[in-house]
């Protein structure tokens, strides 16, 4: 009895805490703050029937009062527009089963942009529920000469207004002590959202100017380190040349930068297998962590280096406000096959992988334009297809300089990443027309100020990226090379065999099967052995040609790297060709389940990996067809 005394009391105790909900505007700080905040406190899930992330954490207060903090996705207004917004406005609004309505808001908004922030503000007062606003980006505002009264906000608002720096040590100490001075929180009577629609746009836009008027000196706004910047980055024939420039230094450094920790995880991964080979009994045991695990595993982990770099950049570009103007940019050349340039941003993240690029597309409001988006996001040029690129080129391309300045392997790999990017374009030109939408919507973009990339936030996200990954090799990709090994060990030769053991194996037999496909394209039947587990994660192919080719050798060759055991084996037009298949391959798994949930269709996800295979295919004969006559 005492048992399910105490799970009761702890069940009450757990609901009378009060749950507070973080609501902003996209870029205003909210979710650094939610960071520091809750710290490690902290749970990342979905909302029920949806892709979209739902954070929820907790803290203490000074005071020793525990909250539930709940940050809500960015939205502009209650209004929604996109599946984000509405996310926000039902959480607040009492709409979702399984989501209680929050006990009170925590407004969040950017001290240098109080003109857009302030209408989603006024919105959610109508409501009725505990406010308190938090002015974040206080230090920014002051160095642009921007003074803004917070008591005079507070009187105006009839809600305490707090002053906040989300990015600083000790800078929510002023929210944590206007929670407590607001809690125990005092009985509401919540409206509901059709309270919101009493009250015009216009009518919103005219309040929040004149509460501008009275607490804020905007005219002294000296910001204009960001319009000089804007002046070049945006103009319209530099803009696009300092673009395409950092893109392509970009990919010039994922090649440099990484080539040292590279050589060190790979004589790391190559020691071990010694290791274990010279110490361990002939058997299958040996085998398996040898030739499955140390040779499956350890092929893909060597790769760890240049995705983290790429993530590096791709990060510190969000985080210094360059995303926005490159979306800007790229709007009238997007413009021309159909699409907007706030495609460019869930298109640039699907170049880290596309299940995030896929999510990422619904910021844009127009459904049909965020379909088309879907779509073609994983033509980007994901991360998961770099170790294969790496690999091949690695092997084929030869290590040096163009015009002794660019390394001939990052231009190849510029031109895969820029093959990606067209064809993207072309298919979105393609789709667009086919369903007969030839209007274009106008770009709105909020362009935030110019700052220098938080290092913090970014060795956090980098990070969680590489748990991301290594969770990957640990589970997924292990788990596929041990099937993979199995498949192809059992069952043994024959006692008059001619070729490798892995030829008479059930993987043999399903790659010759496959060959009988795939040879028009060049591929042999060890590459139809990759691209089977290749399609539940593409680095896979890596470590299953790694496990087959060292399956395929005899003894001394196990130690050897990968790279000269395909050179002597493929051709170079084999090579070429399975580049090409990748710059167009199939999706894998994740991405397509995600994209049936996106769509809420089954059928676009079949649509989707059918159509890239079709191109994957076609784009593989013609460069194997051309590079045979060219004598490669």
């Amino acid at each position: 009895m005492g048992a399910v005394e105490t799970r009761l009391d702890g069940a009450k105790k757990a609901s009378s805490q009060p749950q507070i909900a973080l609501l902003g505007n996209p870029n205003c700080g909210k979710t650094a703050l939610f960071n520091r905040l809750t710290g490690s406190r902290q749970k990342v899930a979905n909302y029920a029937g949806v892709t979209i992330e739902r954070k929820e954490g907790h803290f203490t207060t000074p005071a020793g009062t525990p909250v539930r903090l709940l940050d809500l996705p960015g939205a502009y207004s209650l209004s929604a527009t996109t599946p984000d917004e509405a996310i926000t406005r039902d959480v607040v609004g009492g709409l979702r089963p399984g989501d209680p309505r929050p006990d009170a808001i925590i407004c969040v908004v950017d001290a240098t942009n109080l003109r857009l922030n302030l209408r989603l503000v006024l919105e959610v007062k109508r409501l009725g529920l505990p406010m308190l606003l938090s002015l974040n980006m206080t230090d920014v505002a002051k160095k642009r000469g921007l003074v803004i009264d917070a008591a005079k906000l507070s009187q105006e608002l009839g809600m305490p207004v707090v002053e906040t720096i989300a990015v600083q040590h000790d800078g929510e100490k002023a929210l944590l002590a206007a929670i407590d001075a607001m809690l125990p929180l005092p009985p509401a009577d919540p409206q509901p959202l059709s309270s919101i629609d009493s009250v015009s746009v216009e009518a919103t836009q005219r309040e929040v100017r004149r509460i501008l008027a009275i607490v804020s000196n905007d005219s002294a706004d000296s910001g204009n380190l960001t319009e000089k910047i804007d002046n070049v980055v945006l103009h319209p024939v530099m803009g696009p040349i300092i673009l395409a420039v950092l893109m392509f230094l970009i990919f010039q450094a994922v090649f440099a930068w990484a080539a040292t920790p590279m050589e060190m995880i790979t004589a790391g991964v190559e020691h071990l297998g010694a290791v274990l080979t010279a110490n361990m009994p002939d058997g299958h045991l040996k085998s398996l962590l040898v030739e499955g695990v140390i040779g499956g595993v350890g092929s893909v982990l060597v790769f760890l280096p240049q995705i983290l770099i790429l993530f590096f950049f791709i990060l510190s570009l969000e985080d210094c406000g360059y995303l926005p103007r490159a979306a800007f940019l790229l709007d009238r050349l997007m413009g021309g096959v159909g699409l907007s340039g706030r495609a460019f941003i869930p298109l640039l993240s699907s170049f880290a992988c596309a299940i995030p690029g896929v999510m990422a597309a619904r910021t844009i409001q127009n459904p049909r334009d965020r379909l088309v988006t879907i779509m073609i996001a994983p033509l980007m040029t994901c991360s998961a297809r770099l170790p294969v690129y790496a690999l091949i080129i690695a092997a084929f391309i030869p290590e040096r300089q163009v015009w002794g300045l660019l390394s001939l392997q990052g231009l190849v790999l510029f031109v895969l990443y820029f093959a990606g990017i067209i064809s993207a374009m072309i298919v979105a030109w393609v789709m667009k027309r086919s369903m007969g939408v030839k209007s274009q919507h106008p770009l709105l973009l909020e362009l935030p100020a110019y700052h220098w990339p938080h290092l913090r936030n970014l060795a956090v996200s980098l990070w969680e990226r590489a748990k991301i990954f290594l969770t990957r090799v640990g589970t997924i990709i292990l788990t596929l090379m041990i099937i993979l090994w199995f498949l192809s060990t059992f069952p043994g030769p024959p006692d008059n065999a001619i070729h490798p053991p892995i030829y008479y194996s059930l993987a043999g037999i399903l790659g010759r099967g496959l060959e009988v496909i795939f040879a028009p394209i060049g591929f042999n039947w060890q590459i139809c052995i990759a691209l089977v587990p290749g399609m539940a994660a593409r680095e896979v192919a890596v470590g299953a040609l790694g496990t087959v080719y060292a399956l395929s050798q005899s003894g001394d060759a196990l130690a050897a790297s990968l790279e000269p055991l395909i050179a002597h084996s493929w051709s170079l037009a084999t090579a070429l060709s399975l580049l090409a298949w990748y710059v167009f391959a199939p999706q894998c798994l994740s991405t397509l389940s995600v994209v049936k949930r996106e769509t809420g269709a089954t059928r676009y996800a079949l649509l989707m990996a059918g159509y890239m295979f079709a191109l994957a295919y076609g784009a593989s004969f013609i460069t194997y067809r051309i590079a045979l006559l060219l004598g490669a």
